[in-house]
């Protein structure tokens, strides 16, 4: 962890804490609006300090967080999840939607085999 440097860049940060697998899909989430601070848009050079709190959307899902430590490494999941709060609020949030999800019926995608595709020929044509 960064305990001598008070700032950072926001794109270093969340690389760190393991939002996001590379540096380079941090800068496209920010560049997508996928990541605000304050309700506001930020850019990947945004320095962030202890303390701030911002918002990440994957999707449907979304992280209301607060920095509480800095760090450009990138390091285990455990000491990452050391540099971060998620609210309760959207841990629920998350949680429900979860839910919701293990509740929707399942898609079914059915490709026929060799053998389906030959009896679905014989039944269609009469062969």
């Amino acid at each position: 962890m960064n305990d001598n440097n008070e700032k950072l860049r926001i794109d270093k940060w969340l690389w760190a804490a393991r939002f996001y697998k590379t540096r380079s899909l941090v800068v496209h989430a920010i560049e997508n609006g996928r990541v605000l601070m304050d309700g506001v848009r930020v850019k990947p050079a945004k320095t962030i300090a202890v303390g701030d709190k911002m918002v990440l959307h994957f999707g449907e899902t979304r992280f209301d967080v607060e920095v509480l430590a800095l760090s450009d490494k990138r390091g285990p999941a455990t000491v990452a999840q050391l540099l971060y709060r998620e609210s309760d609020e959207s841990r629920e949030r998350r949680a429900r939607i979860a839910e919701q999800h293990q509740l929707a019926p399942e898609v079914f995608d059915y490709k026929p085999t060799r053998r389906d595709r030959r009896e679905i020929e014989k039944f269609r044509y009469g062969k």
